[in-house]
């Protein structure tokens, strides 16, 4: 039976993103890209907070030596959580003002993965990237859509990644050491909706967020099985991130981008931030080590 998210802030958010806990401080960060806010939500005092900045922020993860590393329309670089400073590291598509980037985690060896796409997500104009621990930035593969959810195995043999209008999640084969991916293969495929972003629980499954789904899928990585599922009360699903101090809230990010006034009267609350206790427990997010 699918489990039920229920509504924690009514942030109203314009295209909800990002979500990743900050296990250093108890906090929930996610983003809302086009209104240019990096929010942090506590669950002790169940607050949400904001900070509008002067980009769009589309990806968010920790930084081993303090504050974020974010993935943006103008690249990518590190934000000072105290004084709210960005510093701009580098802009591998400078040269394409149309794209910008788009969803990004970090993996078990510290390196920064984010990819792009076109601003309204037309034609196979992206690529993903990898910022290294050295700040050396390298092209991974062209030809993406909407690069979105990436995630990898406990064993690190394999990386999960998504590009939404394939409507598929595929599997590759992953080198740790050298960071090379290999044998790209469908995983999943995804009929109705979009997947999205997306985290993995300690048993290996991954948690998709389904965009213009109304839901979380959860599959299993052997064969690709739907195996469980949460339902979410507003189409535009974005992504999501176990935490809580046990790790096994699931937090929700969702949207209203570019939805017409009768939907956006049918679902008030899409934009909110959701959470769900779906029964699995999640993983400490992998830090930037640059």
């Amino acid at each position: 039976m699918p489990h039920a998210a229920e509504l924690i802030v009514d942030a109203n958010a314009h295209l909800g993103e990002g979500p990743i806990w900050d296990s250093r401080r108890n906090v929930l960060i996610w983003l809302d890209i086009l209104d240019r806010k990096i929010h942090h939500y506590d669950p002790a005092s169940d607050r949400d907070e904001s900070v509008e900045v002067a980009f769009r922020p589309t990806a968010a993860v920790l930084r081993r030596s303090g504050g974020l590393m974010l993935a943006t329309d103008e690249g990518l670089g590190h934000f000072d959580l105290d004084t709210g400073r960005f510093d701009p590291w580098a802009d591998p598509e400078s040269d394409i003002p149309a794209n910008r980037f788009n969803d990004g985690k970090c993996d078990p060896a510290g390196r920064f993965w984010a990819g792009t796409m076109q601003f309204h997500a037309q034609g196979d104009v992206g690529a993903l990237y990898v910022l290294d621990t050295d700040r050396s930035v390298r092209r991974v593969f062209d030809g993406v859509t909407c690069s979105n959810g990436i995630a990898w195995s406990a064993d690190h043999s394999t990386m999960y990644y998504i590009d939404s209008l394939k409507r598929t999640v595929d599997a590759f084969d992953y080198d740790l050491d050298s960071g090379a991916v290999s044998n790209r293969r469908t995983l999943v495929k995804i009929p109705e909706g979009f997947p999205d972003g997306m985290t993995l629980d300690t048993d290996g499954n991954l948690w998709v967020a389904v965009f213009d789904g109304f839901r979380i899928a959860c599959f299993e990585p052997r064969n690709g099985g739907q195996v469980d599922q949460v339902d979410v009360p507003v189409p535009q699903v974005t992504a999501c991130w176990f935490g809580g101090e046990d790790l096994r809230d699931l937090f929700i990010t969702t949207a209203r981008e570019n939805m017409d006034n009768a939907t956006f009267q049918e679902h008030p609350r899409s934009g909110g931030l959701y959470r769900a206790r779906p029964g699995a427990t999640g993983l400490v997010a992998d830090q930037y080590a640059g």
